[in-house]
């Protein structure tokens, strides 16, 4: 069984920036893609940024390519999501998720793809 831990949450003004962290339970967590993804109020959940478990590839949404960064620390089981330039339009719950499959190329947008979900942590920027 694995666990996800978000943190790093919290209330920002618009153009300011938050880290996320999300520390996850077990022994394997180099060997898995990690994702962030992110739900505003009344809609779906979306994608928002990927890593592979060697970090070597990442992938980001188009809305926050170029402000978001993710990353992860295997040492730590840590994985991160670094967001500046915050908008409004980002604030939504933000949730980790380990992928399903060792590689993280494929269907990395699709929530279905990924099996363990942390709680969550909520991001508001204020205007």
């Amino acid at each position: 069984q694995v666990q996800l831990v978000e943190s790093g949450g919290g209330l920002v003004q618009a153009g300011g920036s938050l880290r996320l962290s999300c520390a996850a339970s077990g022994r394997t967590f180099s060997s898995y893609a990690m994702g962030w993804f992110r739900q505003a109020t009344g809609k779906e959940r979306e994608f928002v940024a990927a890593i592979s478990g060697s970090s070597s590839i990442s992938y980001y949404a188009d809305s926050v390519k170029g402000r978001f960064t993710i990353s992860r620390d295997n040492a730590k089981n840590t994985a991160y999501l670094q967001m500046s330039s915050l908008k409004p339009e980002d604030t939504a719950v933000y949730y980790c998720a380990r992928k399903a499959s060792r590689t993280v190329s494929d269907g990395y947008p699709r929530t279905y793809n990924y099996d363990y979900w942390g709680q969550g942590t909520q991001v508001t920027v204020s205007s």
